[in-house]
């Protein structure tokens, strides 16, 4: 899946070290051919691990399982792009990327926090019965979870995270409408726009008019579910 994206070429040039000083802060863009995409689902495993509410208990005692990788790109046909997943397990779901060029880029968009404040993931379709609605905790939850930006300050808060790691669990309240159509969006905001976002927006078929913006990256897969 070949998508242009627009990122700040002075936060570029600094990681890549082509400055020698990254005192100007005048921006400017440039335009990268984002090559290809991988969507990592790694299952957290432990009694501890629970959706509650419209966040999750119990992720940092978790066991990691074998990850499931989905790659995103222009040889991969869309068919291929399934995961098959347990519907009251926990995934960790990690975003990589890559421009033409070979590098690995997601973490330029959580390097501080004034990149990272332009951008918010969101997962879109399946019809979900969400957590937070469901009355017995068995519903679908998506809660993007970093802990640092790429400078080492901490991410403090729910307004803060971006969802280049996040975590979801399908929740057995869903199983009945497997498979579904999935869409893993990074969206670019206008300023003050990420702050606005609750930890329930996550699913709104409506996202792109309550947070103005533009996508910068769609990667579009199936999820099935394991014994139903």
């Amino acid at each position: 899946m070949l998508r242009k994206i627009t990122i700040n070429l002075y936060a570029v040039l600094c990681v890549i070290g082509v400055l020698t000083s990254c005192d100007n802060k005048e921006d400017y863009t440039a335009d990268l051919d984002l090559s290809r995409s991988e969507l990592i689902f790694t299952p957290v495993l432990g009694d501890d691990v629970l959706p509650h509410g419209d966040h999750f208990h119990g992720l940092d005692n978790g066991i990691l399982g074998q990850p499931l990788v989905l790659k995103f790109d222009k040889t991969t046909p869309p068919i291929n792009n399934v995961a098959k997943i347990k519907a009251d397990v926990a995934y960790k779901i990690e975003l990589k990327t890559w421009d033409k060029e070979g590098n690995e880029i997601q973490d330029n968009f959580i390097k501080n926090k004034v990149t990272a404040d332009k951008y918010k993931a969101f997962l879109q379709g399946g019809n979900f019965i969400l957590n937070q609605n469901s009355e017995t905790d068995q519903g679908a939850l998506f809660v993007p979870r970093e802990k640092k930006y790429g400078d080492g300050n901490d991410v403090v808060g729910k307004y803060e995270v971006t969802g280049v790691l996040s975590y979801f669990i399908l929740g057995k309240d869903n199983v009945s409408k497997t498979p579904k159509k999935l869409k893993y969006v990074l969206r670019e905001l206008k300023d003050g726009e990420k702050s606005k976002i609750e930890r329930g927006d996550w699913n709104r078929d409506d996202y792109e008019k309550a947070f103005v913006g533009k996508n910068i990256l769609e990667l579009n897969f199936e999820l099935q579910v394991e014994d139903k």
